[in-house]
């Protein structure tokens, strides 16, 4: 039997999911991306979603953010119900509560760094200031520069900052350093650890890459759509310490 990632008992649970399962359908064809997952994600944790393409990591982590909904199954953020919410409540919530990183950047190469960041905040209900997010992701000297002038990585961490500007309870991250070269994916990995242990938000990291397991509070084995194994970290590393 597949380990249930239970949070720990004492710690307030941010995300629960029962019996969580996604079919896509193609004519006659069904895809089953999941297939009962139960999952318990604490307050503050840095959760890894670790698996080979089509594990269903990517269909996990969409729900979890409200990009898409289950089949069948619960899952609740909070005292809110995500399953069977109409896409007005579900807009409420990626916009209050949840912070995107993807692979690719999706900056607006017209606007500078701070004006990228800044979008944001007029639909945020309490956004930080946007110095503020940019110093977090240590790009203040670049705040004036336009995304063609930045690196991948500088990119990336500008894409942090905009995610975390408007103050989310959680940072969703899907393979956010699968465009870049270790160096440099080690450094926004270290951004996203920041983020989790000085701010206290949920992050949730999806990643092939096995060696970024070790700086999470949990790793969480997808495979065919189910969970297959659970390992907690009792001695986090830090990013400067992975190497694959």
């Amino acid at each position: 039997m597949p380990d249930r990632p239970e949070s720990p008992p004492t710690a307030e649970t941010v995300f629960r999911a029962r019996g969580l399962c996604k079919v896509y359908r193609s004519g006659e064809v069904e895809v089953h991306a999941l297939r009962e997952v139960d999952l318990d994600i604490a307050r503050g944790e840095f959760i890894v979603l670790l698996g080979a393409s089509g594990s269903g990591k990517s269909t996990l982590l969409n729900i979890l953010g409200g990009l898409d909904v289950p089949t069948t199954g619960e899952v609740a953020f909070g005292d809110h119900r995500l399953d069977g919410a109409g896409e007005a409540a579900l807009t409420a919530y990626r916009r209050e509560h949840v912070g995107f990183v993807f692979q690719f950047y999706n900056l607006i190469p017209s606007l500078t760094v701070r004006e990228n960041v800044a979008l944001v905040t007029d639909i945020a209900v309490k956004p930080m200031a946007v110095d503020e997010a940019i110093e977090l992701v240590g790009l203040t000297p670049r705040r004036d520069h336009f995304p063609a002038q930045l690196s991948g990585g500088e990119q990336q961490r500008v894409a942090i900052a905009r995610a975390i500007v408007k103050r989310p309870d959680v940072l969703l991250c899907d393979e956010p350093t699968g465009a870049l070269d270790y160096t440099t994916g080690k450094l926004v990995l270290e951004v996203i650890a920041r983020i989790n242990r000085d701010t206290g938000t949920t992050a949730v990291v999806i990643t092939h890459n096995a060696a970024i397991a070790g700086m999470a509070d949990r790793v969480i084995h997808l495979g065919d759509g189910r969970i297959q194994k659970v390992e907690r970290n009792e001695h986090k590393l830090t990013p400067s310490q992975l190497s694959w």
